[in-house]
């Protein structure tokens, strides 16, 4: 008989790091995986979030992107790629 869990035995999974620039907060995650040969894996995941409210609203709206350890290299990259676009080759024109 498999060993099921009641809804009182889960506990909401929390970060165990954030850390806080403006709107935009970055959470590390410790995730756990069943494997099909029965045994239990950990990994980190990281979780961006950018939180912002519309004109108008009094509702606060959250957009959250999740990464793997594999995926943070390449979004810094991107992300300093977009940088180097907006500051160094600023045009007025782009503006527009």
């Amino acid at each position: 008989m498999k060993n099921e869990k009641s809804s009182m035995d889960t506990v909401p999974n929390r970060p165990f790091k954030e850390w806080k620039a403006g709107n935009l907060k970055v959470a590390l995650w410790k995730n756990k995986k069943d494997m099909e040969d029965g045994s239990e894996i950990e990994f980190k995941t990281v979780s961006l979030t950018r939180s912002y409210r519309k004109t108008g609203e009094d509702i606060w709206r959250h957009d959250v992107i999740n990464l793997r350890r594999n995926d943070l290299q390449k979004a810094i990259l991107v992300l300093q790629k977009a940088q180097e676009d907006l500051l160094l080759f600023n045009n007025e024109k782009d503006d527009e």
